[in-house]
């Protein structure tokens, strides 16, 4: 077959890439070929994405394709983070720039919810772990607060499906991206009607939803002509980013587990339909949508967050460090002095993160890191502890053995990581791609122009293509000395 050429626009909370694939029918090759960043910006006391300038990026990413390469543009398919949404008047215009996630405004929005319906009903209806950042809380916000904007909105789009419609005019929603807000119903596969009328949510907003694979549209004509890059087909992929993760990795059978590693941490398991029951309830795991139908059962866990927060107040005092000397830095302090728990509250905001290190650890009775080095440790162990954690709660849930961890995305780059999450989980680990979700989201693409069939196909394809590494694990007994302290912190 001709090799084709796919253009993926993968954004994360800090930067964007545009990642073109070039697919030959039997193995993909990623090159990057756009990098821009990804700053909120606070006004008045708000947290906005700049979503104007993100598409701005995305035109210079095709721009530099139409400039620099010899072909023509198969495809192109954006993923973002979860939750995140814009609102359209019935003009189509942008009713104000996006919020950003970590935005104060749905403080007490979950309280608020519960007054109109028990905490347990919603989870029984929508599956869905509960966050303050979900689109349920955030929309409730928006009621509450701000009822003005929502009586001018005529259409809620999330982030990759609003970037999405500036390229093709075309007004959709992607099901996995759809899948985080907590607004779907887990049984149908629909909008949850009845939640959204006790929430006061207006129902007309909501447009249809498409499932990951599908044609969205192309390049509108006036833009096609600005860019020179013709009317090119855009492709709703598993929009959400960890759903096109999830979709690259390179796993035989199902007795495995999958860690999405970065910023966040998602750790779960695919399986075929929904699993709502009172231990998901009770540890607050998630039932999000993924590729052909399946979902993804996992727990939301702080990843990576709290070393990159640490590292951004060092480098703010002229203390800079790459993150492999922080990694080298952690070697260097005694194991075991001191745990967290990544996912308390204290940790889900900006600033001051190694001092909440030592605070939390103080609190609870230990011993105190004092040193960067120490510091760092003791978030890479609490880390490596709560994987553990979650795993042995995914084999309770789904009552069979988990023999392998794969972990992709950037954090599989952290080998000390790694490593000491091979020790605590006492199984194999194995690392790769690192590149997980812009492989996921251009083999998608992939797929809905009949170049491979199903998810088996592209996990195929992602096994040919890319290099894996596998850690085995250590020190076991020591580890699972420490694993009972660690429960003790976090457990009570």
């Amino acid at each position: 077959m001709k090799t084709l050429d796919l253009l993926a626009f993968d954004f994360g909370a800090s930067g964007g890439r545009g990642m073109l694939g070039r697919f030959n029918g039997k193995t993909l090759t990623l090159d990057q070929l756009y990098r821009f960043s990804n700053d909120p910006v606070e006004v008045g006391g708000h947290l906005y994405w700049d979503v104007l300038r993100l598409f701005w990026n995305m035109q210079q990413a095709i721009l530099k394709y139409v400039n620099e390469e010899q072909g023509d543009l198969a495809s192109i398919g954006i993923d973002t983070w979860g939750v995140d949404y814009g609102l359209l008047d019935k003009n189509g215009d942008l009713l104000g720039n996006p919020y950003h996630y970590r935005d104060p405004r749905a403080e007490g929005m979950m309280e608020e919810a519960f007054g109109r319906m028990p905490r347990k009903e919603i989870y029984e209806r929508t599956g869905i772990a509960f966050e303050n950042f979900n689109t349920l809380f955030q929309l409730l916000a928006m009621v509450t607060q701000k009822p003005y904007i929502m009586d001018r909105a005529d259409t809620l789009l999330f982030m990759p499906d609003l970037l999405a419609y500036f390229l093709t005019g075309e007004k959709m929603t992607e099901f996995t991206e759809a899948s985080t807000g907590q607004l779907l119903d887990a049984h149908t596969g629909d909008w949850c009607y009845e939640l959204l009328d006790v929430m006061s949510i207006p129902q007309n907003i909501f447009t249809s939803i498409q499932q990951p694979g599908s044609l969205r549209g192309k390049i509108m004509p006036s833009l096609a002509q600005t860019l020179g890059a013709g009317e090119v087909p855009v492709i709703a992929v598993a929009t959400h980013d960890t759903g096109s993760a999830v979709a690259a990795v390179p796993a035989k059978g199902s007795s495995h587990a999958y860690l999405s590693s970065g910023t966040w941490s998602l750790m779960g398991v695919e399986v075929n339909k929904p699993v709502i029951n009172s231990k998901t309830f009770e540890w607050n795991y998630t039932n999000e949508g993924g590729v052909n139908g399946t979902y993804t059962l996992l727990k939301n866990i702080m990843g990576l967050w709290i070393i990159q927060e640490c590292k951004r107040e060092w480098d703010r005092r002229g203390e800079v460090y790459s993150y492999s000397e922080i990694a080298d830095l952690a070697m260097t302090a005694d194991p075991f002095l001191a745990f967290i728990d990544p996912d308390n509250d204290s940790f889900y905001s900006p600033g001051g993160m190694p001092q909440k290190v030592q605070e939390f650890c103080r609190n609870t009775g230990q011993r105190v890191p004092e040193t960067k080095a120490e510091i760092l440790r003791c978030v890479f162990e609490s880390l490596a502890m709560k994987y553990r954690w979650s795993m042995d709660k995914l084999e309770e849930i789904t009552r069979g053995r988990l023999d392998v961890l794969h972990i992709v995305g950037g954090g599989v780059q952290n080998e000390f990581l790694n490593q000491l999450t091979a020790n605590a989980i006492n199984r194999p680990v194995i690392c790769g791609p690192v590149e997980a979700t812009a492989a996921g989201n251009l083999m998608v693409q992939a797929m809905a122009l009949g170049e491979v069939a199903n998810l088996q196909e592209i996990r195929q394809v992602i096994r040919d293509s890319f290099p894996t590494e596998n850690y085995m694990p250590q020190d076991t007994e020591t580890w699972d000395s420490a694993y009972g302290d660690y429960l003790k912190i976090i457990e009570g």
